[in-house]
């Protein structure tokens, strides 16, 4: 997939950068938790998949150390100049397209990638083949069909107008090839796929700034695709910005599922 094909979520746009902010601070501390506990250190080799943003690479970086190497890859790679130095590597690359871009790797790591693969078999068998024997695989995506609702608890036309919009954010993903129930799954593909010591834990934001941040970045940058489809009216969103702005709103975001295993 490139980022001509019609990827809703394009790194390019204005709003991206925002949605990656929203995501490190959600989700860095559960990533950099699993990360710490698979016992990332000095000169081991990583692969940062669909790497998109710099958080997680440049906690890497910073754990590997100048004997180590963290490759980051992604369709795009616009927004990984500021890193792209040693022991950092930054490569253009389709996880679910291309074979894997090196071998022997002690770790392969992807966040909130997979979902979003057409071909997520060939990318999860890549990023295992890349592994050394005894290498660690860390996949984290979402479920939201687990979890589909912008405001759980749907009291009102604010939080019911919420979830109508996540409801047409979630077809447009679908009709894009994202599977919205990956992530409950990866357990067990870890286990087919032939990896040992498989465990996997959820972390589920119920509300915070940065859901609301995020639920602002994300309906911006997706608004002419739901206009276009005929999914809302301008006059839904800019009713919907506003109520998220108001600030009285309990944000949530889809499950993020973390499982990890060990090559054989």
């Amino acid at each position: 997939m490139t980022p001509s094909d019609g990827y809703l979520l394009d790194n390019r746009q204005t709003e991206a950068g925002e949605r990656f902010d929203a995501f490190a601070s959600l989700f860095d501390p559960t990533t950099f938790r699993h990360l710490e506990r698979l016992g990332v250190g000095p000169g081991w080799r990583c692969w940062e998949v669909g790497a998109g943003g710099t958080s997680v690479v440049s906690w890497l970086a910073r754990k590997v150390g100048p004997t180590g190497t963290v490759l980051a890859t992604d369709i795009d790679t616009s927004r990984l100049d500021t890193v792209a130095r040693p022991p950092v590597q930054v490569r253009t690359h389709d996880v679910g397209g291309e074979g894997p871009p090196g071998r022997g790797f002690d770790l392969v790591h992807a966040r909130l990638v997979l979902v979003h693969v057409p071909d997520r078999e060939r990318a999860l068998r890549s990023m295992i083949d890349a592994l050394r024997p005894g290498g660690r695989l860390l996949i984290e995506d979402a479920d939201p069909a687990l979890q589909p609702l912008t405001c759980p608890d749907e009291h009102g036309p604010e939080e019911r107008l919420a979830n109508r919009l996540r409801q047409g954010f979630r077809r447009l993903l679908a009709e894009r090839g994202a599977d919205l129930s990956y992530g409950r799954r990866l357990p067990r593909l870890l286990r087919e796929a032939g990896l040992r010591q498989v465990e996997a834990d959820a972390y589920f934001p119920l509300t915070s700034p940065a859901c609301t941040a995020l639920e602002l970045a994300t309906v911006r940058q997706i608004r002419g695709r739901l206009l276009g489809a005929g999914l809302a009216t301008d006059e839904d969103i800019d009713r919907h910005l506003a109520n998220v702005a108001a600030g009285g709103m309990d944000l949530a975001t889809a499950p993020m599922i973390s499982a990890w295993g060990r090559k054989v």
